[in-house]
C-alpha cells in the first residue's frame, strides 16, 4: 500500500540551499521503506480517510492486530469499523468525530468485528485535510495499540466500584446507586426497596477456622445471594460481613417478606471450606422508598434501624422499618443497660413450662424460663426477655442465675419430676461454668440427674477444646443434656458421637410443618426419632398447639412434648399446687385448633367511612381481622378503612357488633412483618398524599397519616355514627 498522502512534500532548492547537507539523504524509495519499517514495529499505524468519511488507507500491520482483511475494509465507512472501547458504550462517537471535521486525539476503540468487551483496543488520533481551495478531502491519522494500558485502567475503575473480594458493588459504589435511583425515581414517582444484610456467627468462623476461611465463606455467600435473587437488583458487600441489596419498582413487602425468607434460608445451609465445614445465619433489615424515606441516608438509616431490630429479635429473622422502630431501639437500649441492676435487684423470676410424656401424660420435667419484673414496663415474657438478653453482657450472670434459681425451685418438686434450663454458648463456654453448676447444686441440694441442661447446636462452632471441656466435666457430675434445635440447619452426627446426650431436642420449625403425615418434615422428624433411638437417646418436640400435631408427633414416635395445647408456663404458686399430689398428669385439649394468632394491643387508630374519619381503639389484631371499640350501635356490613398509620390503610368489614365493640375481617389478610408482628402488604405512597394535598417535603420519613377527618373530602355529609361514652380502660 503506498504511503505517498503520509510523505512530506520535495523542499524547493532556496529552502534547500539554506539547511544543511544531510550526512546521508534518504531517497523516496528509502523514506516508504522507513515508514513501512515504523508500522511494522508497532510504534506507529496509519490510516486515512476520503471526504465521506470512507477508508482509504490502513496499515497493514494495524488491520492484522484488528483481525480485519485490507481488501474487504478499504473503501468502507470507518465509523462502522470501530466502537468505542469503554465497558458501558458510552465514550464518544468515531462517526461524530469524523463528521466534525475537526482534528481528535485519544479516542479508544476496539474493532466492531471483536466479540464484546474483547479484543485489542486503539487508541486513534487524526487530522482533517483541506484543499488549496478550502474544501473538505478526508482525515489522515494514526493509531497506537493500548490494550495494556486500558486494561490497566479499567482493573483500577474497577477496583474503585467493586469488591476485589466478591466481586459485588462496594460502599461507595452502592451509595452512588441508591442516590442516582432515588433522585430519578422521585421525578418518576416509583418506588425502590433497600435490605440491609448482616451475617450471623460469622465472627465464631473468623476466629475458629482463620481468616482466609472467613473470605472464601464472603465469596460463597455473594454467590447464593446472586442466585437467590431473580429479579433486576444492585448487589453490594459494604465491608466486613455486611451486605446491602438495592431493588428498584417493588413495594409489595409480601413479596420481599417472601424474598427475605429465601436468602435466609439459603445462606444459612452448610458451607464446605477447604479448612472445614460450617454453618452461619443473616440478619434482615428492609425499607421502602418514598415511604421510609426519600433521600439515601433516609432509606439506609432506615434500613440499619430495621436490621438492627431484627437482630435484636434473636437473628435469622427479617424486619421491615417502621416509624416506631427508633423509640424501640432507643427504649431496648436502655433495658439492655438496666439488666444488670434486675439481676442484683431481684427483678428476675422463673416461670416453667411441663413437659409431658406422650404415652402417660405425666409431667417428667420442667423447663425455666426466666422473665423480667420491670418497674415500669411490667412483667416481660421469656420470648421477649431473650430477645433482649441475646448479645448482652450480661448474659452469663442471668445463666448462672437461671440454674441456681431453677435448682432451688426443683429441690422441693416431687423426685420424679426434673428441671430443664436453656444455657446460652456464651455462658457454656466459660472456664468456669462447671464448677459454677457444681456449687449451684452444692448450694441447693439438688441430685445432678434432676438436672438438665439445654445446649444449642451453636456452641459445637467455637473452640473444639472448649466445648469438649465443658461437655466431660458436666458429664462428670451426673447432670442431663439435651441437645437443642437439632436439625436447625447446622446439625452434625458428629455432635452425637462427640458429646454424652441423653436428648434431642427437635427444632421447631420442623415441628410446625410436621402436622401431616405425609409431610416431607413428618419423614425428617421420623429420622430423627429414629436416629436418636439408635443412640439410647429421647426425643422432644415443642410448641405443640394442635390435637392433629400431637397425634402426627405420636405417631412419629416422638416420646416427650411441650406446648399450648397441654399447659402455658406457669408461675411458682401455681406450680407448688399441681405437684402436691407428688405427680401432676395433664390432658391434652382436644377440641383446641389453630387459628390465626391474635396479639392483644390498645392503641388509638382511625377507621375511615364515607368522608369521614373516626378515632377508635385497637384492642387486638389477626392477619384476617381486628376488634375495635368507641363507636355506636356500628351494623353488620359496614365497611371501613382501618388506618394502621403508616400509610397502611386496610379495607375491612363488620362482621360482629355489641354495643361499642366491633369485630373487623380484613378485604386482604395481613402479612407478618418478620418480627412476629403484622402488616398491610401495601402502603398508601406519599405521592398519593401529596397530591390530595399534603406536600411530599413535609412528611417525615416512615410517618404519614391517611388524611384524617375533612382531608378525605368537602361533601357537607353527616358522621353516621356516634361515640360511645368515654370509658376507662386499662392496657392490655
Amino acid at each position: 500500500m503506498p504511503l505517498k498522502g503520509f510523505l512530506p512534500a520535495k523542499r524547493s532548492a532556496s529552502v534547500a540551499a539554506h539547511q544543511p547537507t544531510p550526512a546521508s539523504p534518504l531517497s523516496h524509495e528509502a523514506r516508504l521503506a522507513l515508514l513501512d519499517e515504523v508500522e511494522r514495529s508497532g510504534l506507529g499505524w496509519f490510516w486515512a480517510s476520503d471526504a465521506s468519511g470512507n477508508l482509504t488507507y490502513l496499515s497493514r500491520a494495524l488491520a492484522e492486530r484488528v483481525g480485519v482483511d485490507l481488501g474487504d475494509t478499504l473503501g468502507q465507512p470507518m465509523a462502522s469499523l470501530f466502537d468505542p472501547a469503554d465497558r458501558e458504550g458510552a465514550g464518544k462517537s468515531l462517526a461524530l468525530m469524523l463528521a466534525a471535521h475537526k482534528a481528535f486525539s485519544g479516542l479508544a476503540v476496539r474493532s466492531t468485528r471483536s466479540a464484546a468487551g474483547d479484543g485489542p483496543v486503539l487508541r486513534l488520533a487524526g487530522r482533517p485535510i483541506f484543499a488549496s481551495d478550502g474544501s473538505f478531502t478526508g482525515f489522515r491519522g494514526t493509531g497506537a495499540d493500548i490494550t495494556d494500558e486500558f486494561l490497566r485502567e479499567v482493573e483500577t475503575e474497577r477496583l474503585a466500584k467493586y469488591d476485589s473480594l466478591t466481586g459485588l458493588s462496594n460502599r461507595h459504589r452502592m451509595a452512588h446507586q441508591i442516590d442516582a435511583m432515588l433522585t430519578a425515581f422521585k421525578a418518576a414517582r416509583r418506588n425502590c426497596a433497600v435490605m440491609m444484610l448482616d451475617l450471623d456467627r460469622f465472627k465464631q468462623v473468623n476466629d475458629t477456622l482463620g481468616h482466609a476461611a472467613g473470605d472464601e465463606l464472603l465469596r460463597q455467600v455473594a454467590e447464593r445471594l446472586r442466585r437467590a435473587i431473580d429479579r433486576e437488583c444492585e448487589i453490594g458487600r459494604l465491608g466486613g460481613d455486611e451486605f446491602q441489596v438495592l431493588l428498584p419498582d417493588i413495594d409489595d413487602r409480601g413479596e420481599l417478606g417472601d424474598l427475605a425468607l429465601r436468602i435466609i434460608t439459603m445462606l444459612r445451609q452448610p458451607y464446605s471450606l477447604d479448612q472445614g465445614r460450617c454453618v452461619i445465619g443473616a440478619s434482615l433489615g428492609i425499607a421502602i422508598a418514598p415511604h421510609d424515606g426519600v433521600t439515601q441516608d433516609e432509606i439506609v438509616r432506615a434500613a440499619d434501624l430495621a436490621l438492627y431490630a431484627a437482630k435484636n429479635s434473636g437473628r435469622g429473622q427479617y424486619r421491615f422499618f417502621s416509624g416506631e422502630l427508633e423509640n424501640e431501639t432507643i427504649f431496648r437500649r436502655r433495658l439492655e443497660e438496666n439488666l444488670g441492676a434486675a439481676v442484683a435487684g431481684g427483678e428476675l423470676f422463673l416461670r416453667f413450662e411441663p413437659i409431658i410424656e406422650l404415652a402417660s401424660g405425666f409431667v417428667r420435667t420442667l423447663e425455666a424460663h426466666v422473665c423480667w419484673r420491670h418497674p415500669q414496663r411490667g412483667d416481660i415474657e421469656e420470648e421477649e426477655f431473650a430477645e433482649i438478653l441475646e448479645g448482652s453482657s450480661h448474659i452469663g450472670d442471668v445463666g448462672l442465675w437461671a440454674i441456681v434459681h431453677a435448682c432451688r425451685a426443683a429441690s422441693g418438686w416431687p423426685e420424679s419430676v426434673r428441671v430443664a434450663v436453656n444455657v446460652p454458648v456464651a455462658l457454656f463456654l466459660l472456664p468456669e461454668f462447671v464448677d459454677e453448676v457444681a456449687q449451684a447444686l452444692h448450694q441447693t441440694g439438688l441430685d445432678a440427674g434432676r438436672l438438665v441442661l439445654e445446649v444449642n447446636e451453636a456452641v459445637f462452632l467455637s473452640e473444639e477444646a472448649l466445648v469438649d471441656r465443658a461437655l466431660g466435666g458436666l458429664a462428670r457430675l451426673g447432670v442431663r443434656l439435651t441437645l437443642d434445635d437439632f436439625g436447625s440447619g447446622y446439625s452434625s452426627l458428629a455432635y452425637l458421637r462427640r458429646a454424652p446426650f441423653h436428648a434431642i431436642k427437635i427444632d421447631p420449625k420442623l415441628i410446625c410443618a410436621a402436622e401431616h403425615e405425609s409431610s416431607h418434615d413428618n419423614a425428617l422428624v421420623r429420622a430423627i426419632v429414629a436416629l436418636a433411638g439408635a443412640l439410647d437417646m429421647d426425643t422432644l418436640a415443642g410448641g405443640v398447639e394442635t390435637a392433629q400435631l400431637r397425634i402426627a408427633l405420636e405417631k412419629a414416635g416422638v416420646r416427650f412434648v411441650q406446648g399450648p395445647i397441654y399447659c402455658e408456663p406457669v408461675d411458682t404458686a401455681a406450680l407448688s399446687d399441681a405437684l402436691a399430689a407428688g405427680e401432676w398428669r395433664i390432658e391434652p385439649c382436644a377440641t383446641r385448633k389453630y387459628r390465626a394468632r391474635r396479639r392483644t394491643v390498645f392503641r388509638k387508630i382511625h377507621v375511615i367511612h364515607d368522608d369521614h374519619s373516626y378515632e377508635v381503639t385497637l384492642r387486638n389484631l389477626s392477619r384476617s381481622g381486628a376488634l375495635i371499640q368507641g363507636l355506636m350501635d356500628v351494623p353488620k356490613g359496614t365497611q371501613f378503612v382501618v388506618d394502621l398509620g403508616g400509610g397502611q390503610l386496610a379495607v375491612a368489614t363488620v362482621i360482629r357488633t355489641g354495643g361499642d365493640t366491633q369485630g373487623l375481617e380484613f378485604e386482604q389478610p395481613l402479612i407478618d412483618d418478620g418480627a412476629g408482628g403484622l402488616c398491610t402488604r401495601h402502603r398508601v405512597s406519599p405521592y398519593a398524599l401529596a397530591s390530595a394535598g399534603a406536600p411530599l417535603t413535609a412528611l417525615a420519613p416512615g410517618s404519614y397519616q391517611a388524611m384524617p377527618g375533612g382531608a378525605l373530602g368537602q361533601g357537607g355529609s353527616v358522621p353516621q355514627f356516634a361515640y360511645a361514652a368515654p370509658v376507662r380502660h386499662e392496657a392490655a
